[in-house]
């Protein structure tokens, strides 16, 4: 019997070995050596300090930064560990709302977040963009639609003290395309919008 368990218990081993650890290491190897900056979390570095990433999303409240869209994410309750608290953008803990659209608390919130936006956006000419108020699937989408830039843009210029079609133009050289040319939809990351803005127009601290 242990002549026929002997060769499974050393293979298991040497798989184990292999794909349990050299192929992740090589593969580790390789991507931090082709790819560094992908590899280490696509940071996005601003005077020497790491002010974000590009794949995960950021808040933004200010008059004169763009919005991004909201994020369900929790995170554990300081007061009490086994209750959950709203956590935007946790990294640690990517979810969207769970939600059904005929959920009425979820109806009630989603008014309260257009009417907000409205609040916060009394020049804006266009309808409140659904990625505006409503969270993506994961709770960390770094991007906007368009039409979500559009919504804010003369908020952002009124308070930036620029005309809107330099603002625009700005905007248009901030906005990625589909993946290919076919993939995805075209979008905008909002940090590196916003941080884009402070290169152009810097604010007083």
């Amino acid at each position: 019997m242990f002549k026929q368990i002997l060769p499974a218990i050393l293979l298991t081993l040497l798989l184990s070995l292999l794909l349990g650890l050299g192929y992740p290491l090589a593969m580790t190897g390789i991507a931090g050596t082709l790819f560094p900056a992908q590899a280490h979390g696509s940071l996005i570095e601003r005077n020497g300090q790491v002010v974000g990433s590009a794949l995960i999303g950021q808040g933004f409240d200010k008059p004169e930064y763009f919005h991004s869209r909201p994020s369900a994410t929790t995170g554990a309750d300081p007061a009490d560990s086994t209750k959950t608290v709203p956590s935007p953008y946790n990294a640690s803990n990517s979810m969207g709302s769970n939600a059904s659209p005929s959920s009425k608390a979820y109806i009630e919130s989603t008014q309260a977040l257009v009417d907000q936006i409205k609040a916060e956006n009394p020049e804006a000419r266009i309808p409140v963009p659904v990625d505006l108020v409503t969270a993506s699937g994961s709770g960390l989408d770094p991007h906007v639609s368009p039409a979500a830039i559009e919504y804010q843009l003369p908020r952002v210029a009124k308070a930036r003290h620029v005309a809107e079609a330099e603002l625009r133009a700005l905007v248009a050289s901030q906005a990625e395309g589909r993946m290919l040319g076919i993939l995805g939809e075209a979008r905008v990351n909002v940090l590196k919008l916003n941080l884009a803005l402070d290169e152009r127009w810097p604010q007083a601290k």
